[in-house]
C-alpha cells in the first residue's frame, strides 16, 4: 500500500471543492478529480474509499472550519451591534478567501451532505451564538424572534452580496464588485432593520 501524501491530498480537496463549486455534485466524478489534480484514480483510493467518502469528509472538514471562522474573535458578551459586526466580518473574510468556497458552500445546501455540513458546523456555534442572542434580547437592544426570521434579515443581506462578488455580476448581469462601503452601508440598514 502506497503511502498518503499530505500535498496531493491537499490537491485533491481544492480540487474537488472547485470542480463541485462550478458544475454541482451530478459533474463530478472520481476520474474529472484525477484528471484535475493530475494523478491516477487508484491514487484518489489512497486518501477515500469513493466519491460518497471524500464528499462526506469534505462536507464535515468544511462545516468545522466555517464554524471556527465565524467564531474567530466573536464575544457572546458584545453588544448587538458589535457582535453582528465581527459575524459579517469573518463570514465575508472566510467566504471571500477563496471563491471556490462560497460555491461548495452553495452545492451542499442543497444535497444529501447538507446535514453533516451542518452537524459539523453548529456544534460550538450554536451554543455561542445562543447565548449571544440571549444577551442581546435580555439587554432589549433586539426583540426576541424566530432564529430562521433573525438570520434571514441579519446573514441573508451579506451572503447575497457575497454570492454576487464571487459570481462578478449583479442581478442584471453586469460586472459586480463588493465594495467595503457597499458591505458597511448593507450592514447599516440591517442593523436599523433588528434593533428595537
Amino acid at each position: 500500500m502506497r503511502a498518503r501524501c499530505i500535498e496531493k491530498e491537499q490537491l485533491v480537496k481544492q480540487k474537488a471543492i472547485e470542480l463541485i463549486g462550478k458544475g454541482g455534485f451530478e459533474n463530478f466524478s472520481v476520474n474529472k478529480l484525477a484528471k484535475a489534480c493530475g494523478i491516477s484514480v487508484a491514487t484518489l483510493y489512497i486518501y477515500y474509499k469513493d466519491k460518497d467518502d471524500l464528499i462526506l469528509n469534505l462536507a464535515i472538514e468544511h462545516g468545522a472550519l466555517m464554524a471556527a471562522a465565524t467564531l474567530k474573535d466573536f464575544d457572546p458578551d458584545s453588544s448587538f451591534e458589535d457582535g453582528l459586526r465581527r459575524q459579517w466580518q469573518n463570514r465575508y473574510r472566510h467566504m471571500t478567501a477563496n471563491k471556490s468556497i462560497g460555491l461548495f458552500y452553495e452545492q451542499l445546501r442543497t444535497s444529501p451532505y447538507q446535514e453533516q455540513f451542518l452537524a459539523s458546523f453548529m456544534g460550538d456555534i450554536s451554543l455561542t451564538l445562543g447565548k449571544f442572542m440571549e444577551n442581546v434580547v435580555s439587554r432589549g437592544e433586539i426583540n426576541a424572534m424566530p432564529l430562521e426570521v433573525f438570520w434571514s434579515i441579519a446573514y441573508a443581506p451579506l451572503y447575497a452580496l457575497i454570492k454576487f462578488n464571487n459570481e462578478g455580476q449583479s442581478l442584471g448581469g453586469t460586472p459586480f464588485v463588493l465594495t467595503d462601503e457597499m458591505l458597511w452601508q448593507s450592514f447599516d440598514l440591517v442593523v436599523k432593520a433588528l434593533k428595537c
